[in-house]
């Protein structure tokens, strides 16, 4: 980040229950990188991105209209730019030292066709993070309501980052024990849910999970960072174990 980007006093915008989870090991491996630039797929509105930008160089893409806007007045004041879009509005050319993309490859019908487009993005001895749902008999009303098409196993993730040219990959299962009563909790209220939403299509659904569960005030967001924070020690003892998935992985230079 340059001294002549913008800056803001304003707080970082709250992240939900699952996301804090997921951002517990996602921190660890930016910490680790140090991208100078980065690239975020499917930014949703913000909470991520806004993080991403105070440490980085950073642009993301986002194609739904409201969490857009949200993740423009969360970012851009942080030095950051977000594109209205998929990937394909990123300029042509464009490499950055991360791309990446939390809980998007799930909602993409053929993962090994886009994979291979988002690499090209990655500068060569640059990094792809991924987050991604794990395990396939999980799979539940909360994956139908959310508009994915699948989970992963860690073997079944590793495979698809080698088969799209990338090396050194690593996953991380996160997520145990609150991620299992958490998703207990949505498969009720996403079967309920489906009952209601009758024809949606796939891009429908993906499109508003992105907002719902999202905590919107200063005080709300506190209270979750505090409540999940003893969770979040708790799934370091358990790294093979949990309901999500992060993965890293190299372009060879």
């Amino acid at each position: 980040m340059t001294e002549t980007r913008p800056k803001t006093t304003e707080p970082l915008p709250p992240l939900a229950i699952r996301a804090w989870l997921r951002y517990d090991v996602v921190k660890g491996v930016i910490d680790r990188l140090r991208p100078r630039t980065a690239l975020e797929i499917g930014c949703g509105q913000g909470a991520f991105g806004a993080r991403l930008a105070e440490r980085a160089d950073y642009l993301g893409v986002e194609p739904d209209d409201t969490s857009f806007d949200v993740a423009s007045s969360r970012i851009v004041p942080r030095g950051g730019r977000v594109l209205h879009g998929i990937h394909s509005v990123v300029p042509e050319g464009s490499t950055f030292d991360m791309v990446c993309a939390f809980e998007v490859l799930e909602h993409i019908e053929d993962d090994a066709a886009t994979l291979a487009e988002w690499v090209r993005f990655v500068r060569p001895g640059g990094h792809l993070v991924l987050s991604v749902p794990a395990f396939q008999d999980r799979f539940g009303p909360m994956d139908v309501h959310a508009g994915h098409f699948r989970r992963y196993s860690p073997d079944e993730l590793r495979s698809r980052l080698t088969d799209a040219g990338l090396t050194d990959v690593d996953v991380t299962v996160y997520g145990w024990p609150l991620g299992y009563a958490l998703e207990a909790v949505r498969n009720r209220i996403d079967a309920k849910k489906l009952q209601r939403v009758g024809d949606a299509s796939m891009a429908e659904l993906t499109q508003a999970s992105g907002r719902t569960f999202q905590p919107t005030t200063s005080r709300q967001g506190t209270f979750v960072a505090a409540s999940t924070a003893p969770f979040r020690l708790l799934q370091r003892l358990r790294p093979t174990a949990g309901t999500g998935l992060v993965a890293v992985a190299r372009r060879p230079d």
